[in-house]
């Protein structure tokens, strides 16, 4: 099949971009290996910022004194606030079924894809063939190598917002935007919250006053926070986990009863074949191109998580 354009990826760039491109009258095909939408979609902003909804009505109802209102007995559903995530989810996932379907000269390929050369993919059984290809595969958690850290039932951000049981103590390990944010959020429904982050201050690349402040704002809330740790080893026994740390230049140990890894994102592109397309990469793994995001293969773009 020849395409005038092939985007891999249905994330924030290329669900816009095949749309456009196919009410232009080019034929496009569309190519995703699970749910429509990406991660922001379905593993990202609309699942967690719907939970954090949640999170702050309980935040308000069990504060309620301060506006002149009594309450008592506040707790959480969680099984009910996964439930109303599952159906905003799966209504967005839906519109972009939609979008999809009434455009005729836009095809969806489900599966993944490969370069078998620089205009040729491969999806499944099939052999695609285009002469503008756009990458838009995303990212995935960057998992440290940790002592124990495999063998024991660790949780990511695509993991956690799918629990149906709220943890007694979460434990944190990554002090970004993503671990402050399920933090505060869990805290929030009523979890013992633990932080552990290997800087010496949280959300490394903002500015110090703006990073101590805001965790001066999550401790007030009860958030417990263990900076300048290097977690060195994990062990998972009786329903607990614990983590071996070296923190400030001290041996130290904290337990919970689950353990979210958020140490960072890795992008999607390392298993597309790229090398047989002749795409250049980072070390990580991160396409590079130029300030039009173009590769270094003409007729190549890649859309977010690239390397200019």
């Amino acid at each position: 099949m020849k395409y005038d354009a092939i985007v891999i990826g249905s994330g924030q760039g290329g669900n816009p971009l095949c749309h456009k491109l196919a009410d232009h009258g080019w034929q496009v095909a569309l190519v995703e290996r699970k749910h429509l939408g990406g991660t922001c979609i379905n593993t990202g902003c609309t699942p967690t910022k719907t939970m954090v909804a949640s999170a702050q009505v309980a935040h308000y109802a069990r504060h309620a004194a301060r506006w002149g209102v009594r309450t008592n007995g506040v707790s959480v559903d969680l099984p009910a606030i996964i439930a109303r995530k599952d159906q905003i989810v799966q209504s967005f996932r839906g519109g972009q079924q939609r979008k999809v379907d009434t455009r005729k000269n836009l095809r969806l390929y489900r599966g993944h894809a490969r370069f078998t050369g620089p205009r040729q993919l491969q999806v499944g059984d099939e052999v695609l063939e285009g002469e503008r290809i756009f990458v838009n595969t995303g990212t995935r958690p960057e998992i440290p190598r940790v002592e124990g850290l495999d063998k024991v039932n660790y949780l990511t951000n695509a993991s956690l917002v799918e629990l149906r049981e709220l943890p007694e103590h979460l434990l944190v390990v990554g002090g970004g935007y993503i671990g402050l944010e399920f933090g505060q959020m869990f805290h929030r429904f009523g979890s013992r919250v633990t932080v552990i982050h290997r800087g010496d201050q949280i959300l490394a690349r903002e500015d110090a006053d703006v990073a101590a402040e805001l965790q001066k704002i999550l401790e007030a809330e009860g958030l417990r926070f263990i900076l300048n740790a290097n977690t060195t080893r994990v062990e998972q026994k009786d329903g607990r986990i614990s983590l071996t740390l070296e923190a400030n230049g001290r041996p130290e140990a904290v337990a919970g009863s689950h353990l979210l890894v958020a140490t960072g994102r890795r992008p999607n592109s390392d298993d597309l074949g790229l090398q047989k397309a002749g795409v250049e990469t980072d070390k990580r793994g991160y396409i590079k191109v130029n300030n039009k995001l173009e590769t270094n293969v003409p007729g190549i773009w890649a859309l977010g998580d690239v390397k200019g």
